[in-house]
């Protein structure tokens, strides 16, 4: 019998990384990046439109630019966080108040097409408490609010596991704080968005005669002037918070964007005026924590946690 030597063993290709694709798409700007599992932003882009004046072709060319990230990449799936009001189930943006071409945009299947993978939508603010949950300071809880901040406000909440993600439910900028307040670009008078946004500080700033200045600058300064439109910003946007944590009581809050600058002193603020304004027996005391990243990529982290959620 003649023995024939044995194959050597070939050795075998590791499987290639797992990896989450995540667009967060607001107006004037399309970011795209590319997470490992971990949440580890691996690879980003970004690319600037016309928000009041670009057309739906503009709005497809930005997302075709971004769209290159993401194609070179083999992607469990995209997820897409998105400003106003959007229908998840049809992978469309509704409405954008600032931007009239997003109309009806049909971003699901325009980035599907682009990249050759599922893509899912939803919107920008109740997404990003997804990557808070899977990512942030929210592991290992079970509700929990997570809040944007600056020329884009809304708050996502997290209540006993399930992102509260009603069809229509919008962002929170648009709830009513003051009935004869500022009339907003949704035609309303007195949304929270006209008093707690970045547009709301530079008029604000400009009305007490100070200097354009960054709420970063204004937290510095020694300026009694500036130290008082700091609170009242702190107050503002803690008057939207005191609504959710009355009706959902999630406990923690977590700022993202603008806030950021705003340091200690301006977390302690929103969380006294929390505190202050909200009868708390029986439920957990509200604390509010800030994002510390040197870049906020909560939006996008939540895009990935949201294609997590489904794998």
């Amino acid at each position: 019998m003649r023995l024939v030597p044995a194959a050597a063993p070939q050795p075998s290709t590791p499987p290639a990384p797992r990896r989450l694709g995540a667009v967060e798409l607001v107006p004037g700007l399309v970011r795209a990046a590319v997470v490992s599992m971990a949440g580890q932003v691996l690879d980003r882009t970004e690319v600037a439109y016309d928000a009041a004046g670009a057309s739906g072709e503009d709005i497809g060319r930005a997302l075709a630019a971004a769209a290159e990230l993401l194609a070179a990449h083999d992607l469990q799936g995209v997820g897409v966080a998105a400003a106003g009001l959007v229908d998840p189930q049809a992978g469309l943006i509704l409405e954008v108040n600032d931007v009239p071409a997003l109309h009806g945009y049909p971003v699901a299947e325009r980035l599907g097409a682009l990249t050759g993978t599922v893509v899912r939508v939803e919107q920008r603010a109740r997404l990003q408490v997804l990557g808070d949950r899977w990512f942030g300071a929210g592991r290992g809880r079970r509700t929990f609010a997570s809040v944007s901040t600056g020329e884009v406000l809304g708050v996502g909440v997290l209540y006993d596991g399930e992102v509260m993600a009603p069809p229509g439910g919008r962002s929170g900028a648009h709830m009513t704080v003051s009935a004869s307040g500022e009339r907003c670009t949704c035609g309303s008078r007195g949304c929270w968005k006209t008093l707690a946004t970045t547009g709301w500080l530079r008029s604000r700033t400009r009305a007490a005669g100070l200097a354009q200045a960054s709420l970063e600058e204004l937290v510095r300064s020694e300026d009694a002037l500036a130290g008082q439109v700091v609170e009242e910003y702190a107050h503002n946007l803690a008057l939207g918070l005191v609504n959710v944590q009355q009706l959902f009581a999630p406990g923690l809050f977590i700022l993202h964007g603008e806030a950021r600058e705003g340091g200690e002193r301006f977390r302690t603020l929103v969380e006294e005026r929390l505190r202050e304004a909200v009868a708390f027996a029986g439920a957990e005391q509200p604390r509010v924590l800030v994002g510390t990243a040197a870049v906020d990529d909560v939006a996008l982290l939540g895009g990935a946690g949201l294609v997590l959620s489904r794998l």
